[in-house]
């Protein structure tokens, strides 16, 4: 079986409704995770995707802020909802698919401005979160794919300039040392970069702030698609969709897309 797995921080799923029926419309994607709903489950826009055909759906919202979500042409069981942050916010849903395959689904905390936990909280909330994921991860004995917003950009090329970004949190040493941790205690394959190998520049996220996002060019990859290393070989295809970053009233992140031959 061949299934298509996309993963998206939409920055408010309502907000944005057109252009995920846009998306869901041309890509026909069967499974859809998306990070940063901003919305409680009774509020989701369920109408919307059970019109076109997503009738399997995994919620963990939050009124304004994070939440995530699975959305489904496929069977979902086994909802998962871990609190990575410890303190209740929405980051985490997971899922069961009808084969065993695991879905999990994460928005990491963005960590503040300030790469230092003594002086900035929110740092040292992403690092502890990243450190529980860390040892969910070294437990895990499934094949499991783990997509969503990590908030890190672990590769020199995976940014506009590693030299100016270097201080800057999602780019910092420290970040990636342990987005390193947690990719080693898996043997978790990241996908994006199996099929975009490095040095080739590969963003999913460019911030508002650009006048003109695309001629600046200043653009991070901090969502991320990885798989454990027994499911990586049935990864046959990844699609990056930049055009996306122009839709409507669109997010400051863009869509993935993993077709997996199961």
């Amino acid at each position: 079986m061949s299934i298509t797995i996309a993963s998206w921080n939409i920055n408010s799923v309502r907000f944005r409704i057109d252009i995920v029926e846009r998306f869901l419309a041309e890509t026909g994607v069967d499974i859809l995770c998306l990070q940063e709903t901003k919305v409680m489950d009774d509020a989701f826009p369920h109408a919307a995707f059970e019109a076109m055909g997503y009738r399997h759906r995994l919620l963990h919202g939050q009124r304004m802020h994070h939440g995530v979500a699975i959305l489904s042409r496929i069977p979902l069981a086994e909802a998962r909802r871990n609190d990575w942050q410890d303190n209740g916010e929405a980051r985490h849903i997971g899922a069961r698919l009808p084969n065993g395959l695991l879905i999990e689904n994460v928005y990491v905390p963005a960590g503040g401005d300030i790469p230092d936990r003594l002086l900035n909280p929110k740092f040292g909330q992403k690092l502890d979160f990243l450190g529980r994921m860390t040892d969910w991860s070294a437990a895990l004995r499934e094949p499991t794919l783990i997509v969503g917003d990590f908030n890190i950009a672990p590769l020199e090329c995976d940014v506009w300039s590693h030299k100016a970004l270097l201080d800057v949190v999602s780019h910092t040493p420290l970040e990636v040392e342990t987005l390193e941790r947690f990719q080693a205690s898996h043997g978790w394959v990241d996908l994006g970069r199996r099929f975009i190998a490095p040095p080739e520049r590969l963003y999913t996220w460019w911030s508002y702030r650009a006048a003109d996002w695309k001629a600046s060019d200043r653009g991070r990859r901090l969502d991320h698609i990885w798989a454990s290393p027994d499911l990586a070989p049935a990864a046959k295809a990844f699609l990056v969709l930049e055009d996306a970053r122009n839709w409507g009233k669109p997010s400051d992140h863009i869509p993935q897309i993993v077709t997996l031959d199961l």
